[in-house]
């Protein structure tokens, strides 16, 4: 009997372990995710650092760098290689639609409160849906479309009732949840074929330094004065350096948490915690930032994470 219980314990010690690491990625997925998203604003809107493209910038650049060093020498993932001058002008197509995607959304934090471009954001699914159904002929359930009909709806109403709505920020933070969702049905295609397929990971270390090449000239035609402004920030605040630092680094380590935790739990788990997460970002944002919020953006927000949740059910039961 003594080497069944040993055999027991060692079993329940394992399962307690993995719960604890589990819960922990958890917490960094959280933490980086919702803390790049509050730094942002905070940058951008409060601090006076007004350059969304360079800030985007300075994110690829830190997502290059760390992800090099988390493959090659930390070994997270297998270092996958580029095979064909077609996958590198796939993945530079990527590459570029991700950093319109990344501007659009810092763009909108400029000028909307977190908790109203999470609410936008949240209607993700929906542009994916229809990107699909448009460049790939993909059909799903008619209860499943039926179920994008509160994400939208609810979009509309929190738009009504949102205080500081303001139409500039609203149009770049709807382009950037049409791009973020463009991106991945594009993804689906460009990198369908199994030899070309990469992780995440890998994907990211490539992305990086061609958004790198592409978001320079952009930031330095459309944000001319960000170096002496930067400088002068940087004298001013001692801290906005390390702010900077810190915000580029909570940019990859979402990125990184994301693909650990997509790992390590189930896809509905996923689901779930990334709708959960989208509330505690709105709930936490308000505190901080203190922006007005209306009982009827409220019930906006709330209308649309349901349908989120709703969609996500009815993909999963009709395959």
């Amino acid at each position: 009997m003594l080497p069944t219980t040993s055999s027991s314990s060692s079993i329940s010690q394992s399962s307690s372990n993995q719960f604890v690491f589990v819960s922990l990625l958890i917490f960094l997925w959280y933490s980086s995710n919702i803390g790049v998203l509050l730094l942002n604003k905070f940058l951008l809107s409060s601090y006076g650092f007004r350059f969304p493209i360079f800030l985007t910038m300075c994110h690829m650049s830190a997502s290059g760098i760390l992800s090099y060093i988390s493959i090659v020498f930390l070994k997270v993932v297998p270092f996958q290689k580029i095979k064909s001058r077609s996958q590198f002008l796939r993945i530079a197509t990527l590459s570029v639609v991700f950093c319109g995607s990344v501007v659009g959304g810092n763009i909108s934090l400029r000028f909307l409160p977190v908790s109203f471009n999470q609410a936008i954001g949240a209607t993700t699914p929906f542009f994916t849906a229809l990107f699909a159904y448009m460049m790939t002929f993909k059909r799903e359930a008619w209860i499943t479309y039926g179920a994008l009909v509160p994400v939208v709806t609810g979009v509309v109403i929190a738009s009504g009732g949102e205080p500081s709505f303001q139409l500039y920020g609203f149009i770049m933070c709807i382009s950037a949840t049409a791009a973020r969702a463009f991106k991945s049905v594009l993804q689906g295609i460009l990198l369908s074929s199994e030899g070309e397929k990469l992780n995440s990971m890998n994907l990211l270390l490539y992305m990086s330094p061609m958004a790198i090449v592409f978001l320079l000239p952009t930031a330095l035609l459309m944000e001319p004065d960000v170096s002496d402004a930067t400088i002068a920030l940087g004298l001013k605040h001692r801290f906005m350096w390390l702010l900077l630092s810190v915000n580029s680094t909570m940019a990859y380590a979402a990125n990184l948490t994301n693909f650990l935790v997509t790992k390590h739990t189930s896809a509905l788990t996923l689901q779930v915690l990334g709708n959960a997460k989208g509330a505690v970002a709105v709930v936490i944002s308000i505190l901080i930032f203190r922006n007005p919020v209306t009982p009827l953006g409220i019930a906006g927000y709330s209308l649309t994470v349901m349908g989120v949740i709703a969609y996500g059910e009815a993909k999963r039961r009709y395959k």
